[in-house]
């Protein structure tokens, strides 16, 4: 039956028909939720760490004590044979890499560039200073892989979501079984303390879960028969069955990891100039070298050893990696602060770039900017209230429409009248004897061919008309409400400076400008096909502007992949929608958009930094070094120093950005 005039434009079905194939799926397992391979993999990388940190303190060991040695000691080569110990120890991994770099064609890798300066340096003399150059940058690099582990925690947490065993009811037995043997309808048990394997539905017990690792609220939230969960909740403190909705590998979890995976795949065009630029960069850097070693000398302008020392020195402070390493950590350590933040940025480092540059941004309304779902939005013309809502939730209690599920939710299901006889009326409502009284409920077309006086409610939403015995008792209207963070959400992209913004919707116009009116939204258009929508985010992207849509709907995938940036709302969104957009907001909030687009800027900012600080430092470093003041320490500094000074600058972006996204 048709209730109204206006149908909402999302589909809700039932518990387990919405559009959430985009829910979490992870595999959590052995009840514990942990994915042990996983687990051993951290563990082996720990020990390796351990092991490189203890070669390192040796090395340094073994140069403290050449130094001690060749100033106090007179034993004949003791200082040579520590050098060469602390060059070994630390210098192994930097030849090896520069000798594979060099079988696979690639000469002029950092790797040789160190391998370089440090053999040179000993075949002049310089032993402390050639294991210095080695040893700290073996040092760098270390402390490099401990600041990518640090950024890569959010992505771990997300894989230990992933369950490797579950638990089935079968024959009125819990089974230990594979998640991929389990079947869509199947039950589950879930003890506390374990998380659910599954999107699914409540079928027994309640209590509270927690959400944090799907959608960074740490606040427990009550769940009970009947409700959704999603894939990656932890049950609290109680024992719950659920009714699977979704197969293992279309659960929302195995979305997001998917997402996440192909989100560290993705190459910034900043972080592609920098390779590009490192491979024109180090050549030309071993050219001046050793056009430095040979030239003056051929000139009578010194000694080879003189000028070699110094080639020596340009070679070591000349070494890219401050750029090539700090600028993919500064896109990646944005990408963990997003993910903590309820933002999963499946098209990686590329989508930071962008929405940093977003001067534009489209909203969908149903599910985006308002919850889409219909509920009790007031009463009109009606002498008594609640024999009204009584008679509303009477004659609704027994229907299965979006509207009568909204009447019973709001009004209860009227457990104390009587209901008989109740019948739907095609297109306009429902006919039923309450307390052996006839009622009506309905719209208003429902009211006119009864015979009903009544009063018409011009309210945005679905109204229903009610009479009792012939007498009109008043109309109620349900509509689809404005979330409750949307307007801080746009107020936050303004002051951005995102000021361009439009409502996008399929909805009537008049609906459509209800909701742009109390969001303070001036531009809106409803009545939209989805080509409609995507022509109007190609009128603006035409007038050069960089536009951000967000849209959750299966008609928002083509608009969320034509836009500069798509954002899915990861919540109620489609799995089209998921598969179009750029980026997904794990929870159903708007408010995650301005932190996003904050962390976007100051990544960008970060990296720009560090780029132009390296190029400035490393310049006036390999001038001093190669004319006037060669020093290899110096060169060192200019190497891992500044490779040093990047990371940690580039560790800033997981700081706060006033909020959300990177808390």
């Amino acid at each position: 039956m048709k209730h109204g005039e206006k149908e909402i434009e999302k589909e809700h079905g039932c518990a387990c028909a919405h559009d959430h194939e985009h829910k979490h799926e992870h595999d959590h397992g052995c009840g514990c939720g942990h994915c042990h391979e996983h687990e051993h993999e951290h563990e082996h990388e720990e020990g390796e760490g351990r092991g490189r940190l203890l070669l390192l303190g040796l090395s340094a060991l073994c140069l403290g004590g050449g130094l001690a040695a060749g100033a106090f000691l007179q034993i004949p080569y003791l200082d040579l044979a520590l050098y060469l110990l602390s060059l070994c120890l630390a210098g192994a991994p930097v030849y090896l890499g520069a000798l594979r770099g060099i079988l696979h064609g690639e000469w002029f890798s950092e790797e040789f560039l160190m391998s370089a300066a440090s053999i040179g340096a000993f075949a002049i003399g310089e032993f402390a200073e050639g294991c210095a150059v080695v040893l700290l940058f073996e040092l760098g690099e270390f402390l490099q892989d401990k600041a990518l582990d640090r950024s890569r925690d959010s992505i771990r947490k997300m894989l230990e979501l992933r369950p490797t065993r579950v638990l089935a009811v079968r024959d009125g037995q819990k089974v230990e079984v594979d998640p991929t043997e389990v079947k869509v309808g199947e039950t589950l048990a879930v003890l506390p303390g374990e998380k659910f394997g599954f999107d699914g539905v409540i079928t027994s017990g309640s209590g509270e879960v927690d959400l944090a690792a799907l959608t960074g609220e740490s606040l427990p939230v009550a769940k009970a028969v009947g409700d959704e969960i999603p894939a990656g909740a932890v049950s609290l403190d109680a024992a719950f069955e659920m009714r699977v909705c979704a197969p293992y590998d279309e659960s929302t979890v195995a979305k997001i990891l998917d997402l996440l995976e192909r989100a560290k795949e993705k190459k910034t065009k900043t972080e592609g100039l920098i390779s590009r630029f490192a491979k024109i960069y180090t050549p030309a850097v071993c050219g001046f070298a050793l056009a430095l070693a040979l030239l003056p000398p051929l000139f009578g302008l010194g000694s080879f050893s003189t000028w070699i020392y110094r080639a020596l020195c340009a070679l070591a402070v000349s070494c890219p990696c401050a750029l090539v390493i700090s600028v993919p950590l500064t896109f990646f350590a944005g990408l963990g602060a997003a993910s903590r933040g309820g933002v999963i940025v499946k098209g990686g480092a590329n989508v930071l770039e962008t929405l940093a540059r977003v001067d534009a941004a489209a909203f969908d309304k149903t599910g985006t900017l308002t919850h889409g779902a219909f509920s009790y939005a007031g009463c009109a013309d009606a002498p008594d209230e609640e024999e009204l809502k009584s008679v509303v939730a009477a004659c609704e209690r027994e229907s299965t429409h979006p509207i009568a599920r909204a009447a019973t939710a709001a009004f209860g299901d009227a457990q104390d009248r009587v209901v008989t006889g109740a019948s739907a009326i095609a297109g306009q409502g429902v006919r039923a004897l309450v307390d052996g009284e006839e009622c009506l409920c309905g719209n208003a077309r429902l009211m006119r061919e009864r015979g009903i006086e009544f009063v018409e409610n011009d309210g945005v939403g679905t109204v229903l008309y009610a009479a009792r015995g012939g007498k009109f008792l008043g109309s109620v209207r349900f509509a689809d409400t404005v979330k409750d963070d949307c307007r801080a959400a746009l107020d936050g992209l303004a002051a951005l400076g995102v000021r361009d913004v439009v409502m996008l919707t399929g909805d009537r116009k008049e609906t459509a400008r209800a909701v742009a009116e109390e969001l303070g939204i001036r531009d809106f258009a409803g009545e939209l096909m989805p080509a409609d929508k995507v022509a109007q985010i190609e009128k603006r992207a035409g007038e050069g502007k960089t536009v951000l849509f967000v849209g959750d709907g299966i008609n928002d995938a083509p608009v969320l992949a034509s836009a500069a940036v798509g954002v899915a709302m990861g919540d109620i969104g489609s799995a089209a929608a998921l598969e179009a957009a750029d980026a997904v907001i794990v929870g159903d909030s708007l408010g995650a958009l301005p932190p996003l687009c904050r962390l976007a800027k100051k990544t960008v900012r970060i990296a720009r930094e560090n780029i132009a600080f390296a190029l400035v430092v490393k310049l006036l470093i390999l001038l001093c070094c190669s004319f006037f003041l060669p020093n290899l320490w110096l060169a060192v500094f200019g190497d891992v120093g500044v490779c040093l000074i990047c990371i940690a600058n580039a560790l800033r972006v997981t700081l706060r950005c006033g909020g959300g996204a990177a808390r």
